[in-house]
């Protein structure tokens, strides 16, 4: 692709996500979400594969479906209250309308069915935008009128992503698949806590775009798409690969990475809330994705395929590593005893 197509394509990506974060007006940020989708199209398609088409075509429907959901929820809203402003979602029906769009526009189940089949057609880096800036938008509105939503389907969409975020990702060998997984699981946790406590669910998100983004990255420089090839990552780079064992303990939720903070303040709050029983399924429900992100830190460390070489050491190709995989993997390691300053910024 031409440097001039791919830096307006990227700025396209930018300007809409900014027009739907700092819009008051329904139509604006519509306008933002659309952008945002045809921007990422082309990228989609770059490869030139049947299966890159096949996965642009079914996020373009998707998106398009979820978008059109938005537009008719906002238009009756409009039309019951007489505004277009975004914090005056005061109805039920065009409230339920725009919580099944905006779960549709991020892959929270039931609606998640097109985010593995979408991400296994594209390549590292479309599917790292993919899974962090494309959920920015959404969750900026979902955030915004997180007061009004209906609370009792946030937290049923909430318990079934975890539990089917961990149970889809048991059996999968594709590391695509399985950060698509962990996505959707990742994405129950912040839309459980988001009518009770809005910054918590900004802190996960912040957490998981800095564990995804450390993810992608460390599978892109080891050029791993699969459980094999991770199998023999040690050989290229240990160093990253002890790394991305840390990295995936933080996906895990185990203390004491990054990932254990969010979900431990969730289930405080939840437990604040009266609601003990709902806090004991989602942490086992969390057992689940912990299972598989276990099983990929066996395959890095303590599994050797079959190597017909006479050599220990597989061909090294040189990666110019940039500085943001280290700053990601310490950010992704070592938040956790920063918790008390996190908690007075709340």
């Amino acid at each position: 692709m031409s440097p001039y197509a791919l830096s307006m394509l990227m700025s396209s990506l930018a300007v809409g996500t900014i027009i739907t974060m700092s819009s008051h007006h329904w139509f604006l940020a519509w306008m933002g979400l659309e952008i945002n989708t045809l921007a990422i199209i082309p990228l989609m398609t770059k490869m030139h594969h049947p299966r890159a088409a096949e996965s642009a075509t079914k996020y373009f429907l998707t998106q398009a479906t979820a978008s059109a959901l938005i537009l008719f929820s906002t238009t009756i809203n409009a039309w019951m209250t007489g505004e277009w402003t975004i914090m005056n979602m005061t109805n039920h029906t065009p409230t339920v309308i725009l919580t099944l769009a905006l779960a549709i526009k991020l892959g929270i189940a039931p609606f998640h069915l097109w985010l593995p089949d979408v991400l296994q057609g594209l390549n590292m880096l479309t599917c790292l935008i993919l899974s962090t800036w494309q959920k920015l938008a959404p969750m900026a509105l979902m955030m915004l009128t997180s007061h009004q939503l209906n609370t009792n389907l946030l937290i049923a969409m909430a318990l079934m992503s975890t539990i089917i975020g961990g149970w889809g990702g048991l059996n999968q060998t594709q590391m695509r698949k399985i950060m698509a997984y962990s996505s959707i699981a990742h994405l129950g946790w912040m839309i459980l806590v988001i009518s009770f406590a809005p910054s918590l669910a900004l802190l996960n998100l912040f957490i998981y775009l800095v564990l995804t983004s450390s993810m992608f990255l460390m599978l892109m420089t080891l050029n791993s798409t699969n459980t094999n090839k991770l199998s023999i990552s040690w050989l290229k780079t240990p160093t990253l690969a002890a790394s991305m064992m840390a990295t995936l303990m933080a996906l895990g939720g185990l203390p004491p990475t990054s990932g254990f903070l969010p979900k431990w303040l969730i289930l405080q709050e939840m437990t604040k809330q009266h609601l003990g029983t709902l806090s004991a399924l989602m942490a086992m429900s969390a057992l689940l994705s912990l299972f598989f992100y276990i099983r990929l830190s066996y395959t890095i460390s303590m599994t050797s395929p079959p190597n017909i070489s006479n050599s220990s050491l597989t061909w090294r190709k040189k990666k110019n590593l940039t500085y943001v995989i280290p700053i990601l993997i310490i950010m992704s390691a070592t938040m956790m005893p920063i918790t008390p300053t996190l908690l007075l910024l709340n």
